[in-house]
């Protein structure tokens, strides 16, 4: 429940470190600089083709929890079996674009297994005019608010979206549905190519489950400081 998630004991746990790093030597090394202070690490499309998926399925043997930031959509056979082998690879959390039918095909896929599967909304790096050079009809708060809707009643575990969306979309899918939010910066800190972003503490207000903070931490001189300064952040809201 959401509300568990609030108390400031289980903040660690919130937390999720993007390895946003190029290389598995690099990878290791950030875990060891943040053992003991994060728990919890994102894995996507940079890592993943640099040996990231057995180096997941190390850290999920030893006890960390992971968030494959896949990002999937395929037919709906290919998700499903794409699905059912990410199951067995011990994650935590999986991404999917929030297709209808990509995520019915998923949620039948994972039925009865502890993965978490998050439907992505609209990326963070991506404004109004963005949206509407893909095609969509919709503004981007309009375009997520739909598809929380739509894996609500998909039976996601969770969705992606940012925090400045959060709380409009918890008054749709409830308190129980995991919004994990990328594109979250530290006060002052520069945005990079992220367009829709917020502070942690902010983030934490809103009504975000688990936050991905990536380059302001995997970037920094000092990483595990960089981390600590986030989660005193977060448990400042």
């Amino acid at each position: 429940m959401i509300a568990n998630a609030m108390q400031t004991d289980t903040m660690r746990e919130r937390l999720i470190v993007g390895l946003d790093v190029p290389s598995l030597k690099e990878a290791e090394k950030a875990v060891r600089e943040l053992d003991g202070v994060v728990s919890f690490y994102k894995i996507g499309y940079q890592l993943a083709f640099a040996g990231g998926l057995d180096f997941a399925r190390e850290l999920a043997s030893g006890g960390k929890k992971i968030f494959l930031d896949m990002k999937l959509l395929d037919i709906d056979n290919t998700v499903a079996k794409g699905v059912e082998n990410i199951v067995k690879m011990g994650m935590t959390m999986l991404t999917l674009h929030a297709y209808p039918k990509t995520m019915r095909a998923a949620v039948e896929a994972a039925r009865g297994s502890e993965l978490c599967l998050l439907a992505v909304t609209v990326l963070t790096s991506m404004d109004e005019q963005d949206v509407i050079d893909a095609g969509y009809e919709y503004d981007p708060h309009t375009l997520v608010l739909r598809r929380a809707e739509q894996a609500l009643h998909a039976g996601m575990g969770g969705i992606v979206c940012s925090a400045a969306e959060t709380e409009a979309v918890r008054r749709i899918v409830g308190p129980d549905m995991a919004a994990v939010t990328p594109g979250i910066r530290p006060a002052g800190s520069d945005h990079g190519d992220q367009k829709r972003v917020m502070t942690p503490a902010d983030a934490i207000r809103s009504g975000s489950s688990h936050l991905v903070v990536g380059r302001p931490i995997v970037a920094a001189a000092d990483r595990r400081a960089a981390a600590e300064a986030i989660l005193d952040e977060m448990r400042s809201a």
